[in-house]
Order: structure tokens, then sequence, then C-alpha cells
């Protein structure tokens, strides 16, 4: 990686943190490929808003193995390489144990593990031929807070952004010798559209002041983080997770 323009894709960048990512790596001058997974109206109009030129738009279901590879490659061929990837596409649907039903269970495990889990796998394998022809660059993985703490009422996500972590510290050991860091950010909760229900409502007030900051992370913080761990400086801070969550959950 250099300080010239990069190749970068940002999975889910089509609204919240993925939408700030997007928009700080465009702002460096980098070229960004924005990708949505059920939104296309939504991420044309994340693309037109990025400062700079040459980004584009991609689609792909995260949790269709098929659709993930050909979306990673159809975003390196049309930003000419790739030397940045994201992966920050998630879902997150309540399914506490005693209250879903069966069908239901399998159901949310299912789809969370598949995008938040397996698609980032699959789209981190297709991304590291492009990686090593550019000579380098770097994977930076979103999982979360609750891949530590706990997550009662969303356990798939908690289990998938947990096994996220696991999935990157082991590609920072494997991807090394090919000149490629591999990070991860850890937000808790983010002033963004999928948590708005939860900090709108009647419990909003005690999730802001689990932080002693009295309020959640705004998206450009964690944008800030994902372009720390993508840039030169970070590559040896390989396999590093980064907390952002205000010091509403410490960890040893």
């Amino acid at each position: 990686m250099t300080s010239q323009s990069r190749a970068v894709l940002v999975t889910g960048s089509s609204r919240g943190i993925g939408r700030a990512i997007a928009l700080a790596f465009a702002a460096r001058g980098d070229r960004v490929a924005v990708h949505s997974g059920s939104s296309p109206d939504a991420a044309v109009r994340v693309a037109e808003e990025l400062p700079g030129n040459g980004h584009v738009v991609v689609q792909a279901d995260m949790a269709d193995a098929e659709a993930v590879g050909r979306m990673v490659d159809e975003a390196a061929e049309a930003l000419d390489g790739l030397q940045v990837l994201v992966n920050n596409a998630g879902v997150y649907t309540a399914h506490p144990p005693v209250e879903t039903s069966w069908v239901q269970w399998q159901e949310v495990v299912a789809r969370t593990l598949a995008v938040n889990l397996t698609g980032a796998m699959h789209a981190t394998f297709r991304a590291v031929p492009h990686l090593i022809a550019a000579g380098g660059g770097a994977v930076v993985n979103v999982t979360s807070r609750g891949a530590f703490r706990g997550e009662p009422n969303t356990p798939a996500y908690g289990a998938a952004k947990a096994g996220l972590n696991a999935f990157g510290q082991s590609m920072a050991q494997a991807l090394a010798p090919q000149g490629i860091t591999v990070g991860s950010v850890a937000p808790g909760f983010v002033q963004t559209e999928m948590a708005r229900e939860i900090l709108d409502g009647p419990g909003g007030d005690a999730v802001r002041a689990q932080s002693p900051y009295g309020r959640v992370a705004r998206p450009e913080e964690v944008a800030a983080a994902v372009l720390w761990l993508a840039s030169p400086e970070a590559r040896f801070s390989t396999g590093t997770i980064i907390d952002v969550n205000g010091a509403s959950y410490l960890r040893s």
C-alpha cells in the first residue's frame, strides 16, 4: 500500500457504518466499490456522494457464496485492482432462545452466520489473489463488542462476530508473508439506522449510559479505526482488534 489512490471494496456500504467507511476512504483519495445486498438504489446514492472519482457500485447477497465471489472479482475489475477489503456487511435479528420458535431459530441462525461470518470469509478468500497481485494490502473486519460480552437476545450475531474475530486473526498469520495485513474493529452500539429502534426506544437512555461518555459511537468514529487498520502504519499491528465502544465494555 502507498499514499496513492487505492482500490477499496466495502461490503454493506449502502448505509450506516459502511457508508461512513466508504466516505472516509474516498476522502483520502481512494477509489471505492460500494456494495449492497438488497439496496442497489441506496448504494448508487452513496457512490454519488463520495468525493473524488472512479467509484463503482456492486451487489451480492452475502449469504450466496458464488455471488460473493463474482462480486469481489467484479469490484477488482472495475477498480483496476484491489488493495483493501472491508468486511462490514451484516444482519442483526433478535431471536431470544426462550421466545423463538424452532423454525424461526433455524432461519435466523442460518441467515446470520451466512451473512456475518461465512460471507466475509468467502469475500476474503476471493480477494486474496487480487491483494497479492497488488503487492499486498489490507483486510479489515467490522465485528462487535457482542463477540466478547455475549448477546442474549441475538446469540447468532454474537457467535458470528466472535467467529469473525478468530477468522481475522487466523488470516493475519496466514497472509502476513504475502504482505497482507488483517485487523478487526469491534464497535459497541453505533448511531445508525440498524440501532435506531433500540436507541430511540424506552431502553435508549440505558444503552447510552453504558459508556461514561453518555452516548454511543458515531459511524465516523468506527470508520476512523478502519482507515487506520488499512494504512501502512498499521502493518505490524496485524491481527489486532480495536474496541470502539466508549469504555462501555472493557476486556483484559
